[in-house]
């Protein structure tokens, strides 16, 4: 005995966008895109002045290339390493010279710098030793 047939065969649409929509949405793509062009044209009217060509072009220079990557930089820090090691005139005029730079740091170390916010140093060393202590607390996240 044949089944009675439950649900209808199965079909699919012949159109599901109408040519009229497919032109709607394309013309309204094409008005926005030329709308936002002109729009961009309203706020930089002079983006273009900019980009002519005029031929022939500029030559570039060449890329200097080192020769000795490695004894350039001997050079460099051997230059470097006696400036900060010597003494010398940097603007004679106004009376501005560079120090070695062992020197600069032991006058900053004992005179300080004008200026700069100084330290609170203990003056006895039971107030030193409580210091250590509390920053050892501290260190260890201990409150005493």
């Amino acid at each position: 005995m044949a089944e009675p047939e439950l649900l209808p065969a199965a079909h699919h649409e012949t159109r599901d966008l109408s040519f009229r929509a497919f032109a709607i949405g394309i013309g309204g793509m094409l008005g926005t895109l030329v709308l936002l062009a002109l729009f961009a044209l309203w706020l930089f009217p002079r983006a273009t002045a900019d980009r002519t060509i005029r031929l022939p072009f500029p030559a570039s220079p060449a890329p200097a290339l080192q020769s000795s990557p490695r004894a350039d930089m001997q050079r460099f820090l051997h230059a470097e390493l006696q400036r900060l090691n010597s003494a010398g005139w940097i603007d004679r005029a106004n009376g501005v010279v560079h120090i070695p730079i062992a020197e600069a740091m032991r006058k900053v170390a004992q005179e300080g710098i004008a200026g700069w916010p100084t330290a609170a140093m203990p003056d006895t060393p039971d107030a030193a030793g409580e210091a250590r202590e509390s920053a050892a607390a501290g260190a260890s996240g201990k409150r005493p």
